[in-house]
């Protein structure tokens, strides 16, 4: 397939908004295209590429060399291209990889120059891609989607689901079962104000567990392989030998398990955030991190186990399940509503919160009984409560700092996601971030930096951070008509991806937008 083509299809998907003419166009695509590329043009056209990072920043695009004539440049020759640029290291690398920039860019027309900037510079930005595309692939093999969807969330990924649907017919969705070392995105939750509306809302018996404030783990078992995935599905295993010793002690197998892995201080208190996620992200010396922070997992769910898939069982039995395969300590605590209208019930699950916050967690989740575990999909069948309004939110650029943060990128640009897939700005914070933060997230935004005019960095969305704030108030300064009153960051989330991040839509349901204060009051 010649780039050309999907630089045009790239093209007319982002012109268009109505979803319908999306889906049709990439469908067209998909049925054009040798199932083999599938899942090549997929990774195209959400902007990823499937080498990673491969060190091309804006100063080896902005200035491209004279486009081609015509059109010769195929999908496959860019991702061959694209591995050579990803094998350079070593002395020389540097000027090796602007040649063959340049050696590809020259190949190309100017559309296709234009695709390939913004694919390398992470900036296709064509609205909700992986939920339009798993629609396209199903219409392209005349699928049902409901059975598309599933197979996606049984194997984790849409390019592989595609590839075989297309080459084989829908009958071969039938394959795509839950595997003990394949991960699969996990289940998550929408929130609620308090644990009263979460259960009205529920209107059914529901459990209410402790929120942990850990980094999400899947723990897969078949007798000697263990793996342990990230909610990203990055394989940490070689990172958490506690885990895997636990793991390994369990008398069930095989099993999958969904839960957090934490650490607790000297009284038994649970250690901030970010000092596990910075255990977590060693790679190099884990006797000596594991020496300075052991941590351990705690479970609250199970997806497999002895061979039997759990994952369309009730929430109730699963937690059967779940008692039968992890001993108690590694298990969440937890209390269970059975009438949601019996208020000695509702006092006793607010208590549960209360002692899980005195326990010094951020909160509870509160799960429907009879629901079914929902991999990949944000759930109304669990509901979050925290005691302040939290959103997750994407860094858009930053500004470097003054004074004392001199040297450090500060002042952050935060955006939400929007109902297209796409990043809309709710304003700016400084605020909350220790010295440490700044010193890593000068590192990290610099990695993703476009471009820098010496006062503002922007940068590919892709760090997501989680702010605290207290509340929603109008603003004709930001496209969205709205900022965050008194906006401040709790913590950088390097193991949540920019899709996981909320949307605006999820900001408004918080609560009421206020008018800003007057002027002088």
């Amino acid at each position: 397939m010649l780039l050309a083509r999907l630089a045009d299809v790239s093209r007319d998907v982002a012109a268009t908004s109505a979803r319908s003419r999306k889906t049709e166009l990439l469908a067209e695509l998909f049925s054009d295209t040798d199932p083999a590329l599938v899942p090549l043009v997929i990774s195209y056209l959400a902007g990823r590429v499937p080498q990673g990072r491969i060190g091309i920043g804006w100063s080896t695009l902005k200035e491209p060399p004279p486009p081609a004539r015509d059109a010769t440049l195929t999908v496959l020759g860019v991702d061959r291209a694209l591995t050579a640029l990803a094998a350079l290291q070593g002395p020389g690398s540097q000027g090796e990889r602007r040649r063959l920039v340049a050696q590809l860019m020259s190949a190309a027309t100017a559309e296709e120059q234009q695709f390939l900037t913004r694919l390398l510079m992470g900036e296709v930005r064509q609205g909700a891609l992986d939920a339009i595309a798993l629609e396209a692939v199903a219409r392209a093999a005349n699928a049902p989607p409901p059975a598309v969807r599933r197979a996606v969330m049984l194997d984790g990924s849409l390019p592989r689901v595609a590839r075989t649907l297309l080459a084989e017919g829908p009958d071969a969705l039938a394959r795509f079962r839950l595997r003990v070392g394949t991960p699969v995105h996990p289940m998550l939750a929408h929130t609620a104000k308090t644990v009263g509306d979460a259960v009205r809302t529920l209107a059914a018996p529901c459990a209410v567990e402790e929120k942990l404030d850990g980094i999400r783990i899947q723990v897969h078992r078949d007798g000697a392989l263990i793996r342990i995935f990230t909610r990203s599905l990055d394989d940490i295993t070689d990172r958490l030998p506690e885990v895997s010793a636990a793991a390994r002690g369990m008398g069930s197998d095989p099993f999958i398990l969904d839960g957090e892995v934490i650490a607790v201080d000297a009284s038994g208190r649970p250690v901030p955030f970010q000092e596990i996620a910075s255990r977590v992200g060693s790679r190099t010396d884990v006797a000596a991190a594991r020496a300075a922070l052991p941590v351990s997992p705690v479970f609250f769910d199970v997806l497999t186990a002895d061979g039997e898939d759990t994952l369309d069982l009730p929430s109730a039995e699963r937690h059967a399940v779940l008692a039968r395969v992890v001993p108690e300590p590694m298990r969440i605590r937890r209390t269970v509503v059975l009438d949601p209208s019996d208020d000695r019930q509702l006092t006793e699950a607010e208590e549960f919160m209360a002692a899980t916050m005195r326990r010094g967690h951020e909160g509870v989740l509160v799960k429907a009984l009879d629901a079914p575990y929902s991999a990949g999909r944000r759930g109304r069948s669990w509901l979050k409560v925290k005691p302040v309004h939290t959103l997750d939110l994407v860094v858009l650029a930053a500004e470097w700092g003054h004074g004392r943060r001199t040297g450090t990128l500060s002042n952050l640009h935060l955006g939400a996601r929007t109902a297209d897939g796409t990043f809309v700005m709710l304003g700016k914070t400084f605020k909350g971030l220790t010295d440490e933060m700044l010193r890593w997230q000068t590192a990290r935004l610099g990695e993703l930096a476009l471009d820098d005019d010496g006062f503002t960095v922007r940068v590919r969305p892709e760090l997501v951070v989680e702010i605290a704030y207290d509340g929603v108030q109008r603003s004709s300064r930001y496209p969205a008509g709205v900022t965050l009153r008194f906006a401040r960051v709790l913590r950088h989330r390097p193991d949540k991806s920019a899709r996981e991040a909320d949307t605006v839509d999820r900001l408004l349901e918080d609560g009421p937008v206020v008018a800003p204060p007057e002027a002088g009051a």
